[in-house]
């Protein structure tokens, strides 16, 4: 009887892909949906214990069910004591507080794996575009201006550069990184070195001819190009010190968090020419873009998309209800993200 089985609370819109996978999750569990509440009203609706005592939480699409807002020790205290893991799509999770869940025995699943795919293609697209100045071209080649296709046909050789036997440091060798490392070797020829909290298996290093820096301004002042891949974790890492320390001329690629750059830091290195390019697919104060680095023609700017594609949002679906079967089947989820914090009397 589905009045037996435990409540999962279905965050966000409907499933679009992986059918059959949720009607195998609605035969373990009751779901139960919050649409898309404002913070106010899912506040209120768990004050009032409206969705019972869920033990999981699923949220599919990382642009619905966040009306909430970020999930914080305010939000995270009104859980119910039955929950014990919270399963979303995307792959950062600067928006919710994931030592607070921990505390609360809950345990935290991203779905940066699904996206992984999009989001090294992206990086490669922008890596290129530092390089070569593709900005410059596009804008020039769009604006149906005789005069600012011959400035950019003329004159972008000059100036511009092949990436093969350049160095690229990325900073955060997990999933994404070292995917992104694998593309630029293949495809690029670039060398890879990188920087992380922690040194990668001799294997992995092996298979990217990756070279280890374990002071990340040692990595700055050697690198041409400078990827940032790593979690927002409640700071900016390339502050105007780390910036003044990159090597002159270099490049700076960011496909992870926008305030983990200090964009005015950014610009000024710019526009001194410290800086040779950037490509920054998020920003400081999404969705809000810095206007100066918008108009120069060296800064390659996107919208937060380089993981969006159909791939990732099937992915997305799926990676999630794996992460919540498997961890009340076996005990462990998938992919969560803090275990460190987490008592194993909780688990």
């Amino acid at each position: 009887m589905s009045s037996t089985k435990p409540i999962l609370l279905h965050l966000g819109g409907d499933i679009r892909w992986n059918h059959d996978l949720y009607r195998q999750l609605s035969t373990k569990f009751t779901i139960k949906r919050s649409h898309s509440m404002d913070r106010a009203t899912f506040k209120a609706a768990l004050q009032s214990h409206q969705f019972g005592d869920f033990v999981a939480m699923y949220r599919p699409f990382w642009n619905t069910g966040g009306e909430m807002g970020n999930w914080d020790k305010e939000l995270i205290a009104l859980l119910p004591r039955s929950c014990k893991i919270y399963a979303s799509a995307g792959a950062g999770f600067d928006w919710v507080d994931t030592c607070a869940l921990a505390e609360r025995g809950i345990v935290y699943c991203n779905a940066a794996a699904a996206c992984t795919e999009s989001v090294a293609d992206a990086a490669i697209w922008l890596i290129l575009s530092s390089f070569r100045k593709f900005t410059w071209s596009a804008r020039a080649a769009r604006s149906c201006s005789v005069e600012q296709f011959k400035d950019a046909n003329q004159n972008i050789a000059a100036v511009t550069h092949n990436p093969n036997g350049f160095s690229l440091g990325v900073i955060g060798l997990g999933r994404i990184g070292y995917r992104i490392a694998q593309k630029a070797t293949a495809a690029l020829e670039m060398k890879i070195l990188y920087n992380d909290i922690r040194r990668m298996p001799e294997d992995i290093e092996k298979s990217v001819g990756a070279k280890f820096f374990e002071n990340l301004d040692d990595m700055l002042g050697e690198a041409d190009c400078v990827l940032v891949a790593t979690p927002f974790a409640g700071d900016k890492l390339m502050g105007p010190q780390n910036i003044a320390r990159m090597k002159h001329g270099a490049r700076l690629i960011n496909i992870a968090r926008g305030k983990l750059i200090d964009e005015p830091a950014l610009v000024a290195a710019l526009q001194s020419g410290h800086l040779y390019a950037a490509g920054l697919d998020v920003h400081f104060d999404e969705p809000l873009v810095n206007p100066k680095l918008a108009a120069m023609d060296n800064v390659e700017v996107l919208c937060h998309t380089a993981g969006a594609s159909v791939e990732s949002h099937v992915g997305f679906e799926k990676l999630g209800m794996q992460n919540i079967m498997s961890f009340f089947e076996t005990g462990s989820a998938v992919s969560p993200v803090n275990l460190q914090w987490l008592k194993t009397s909780k688990l």
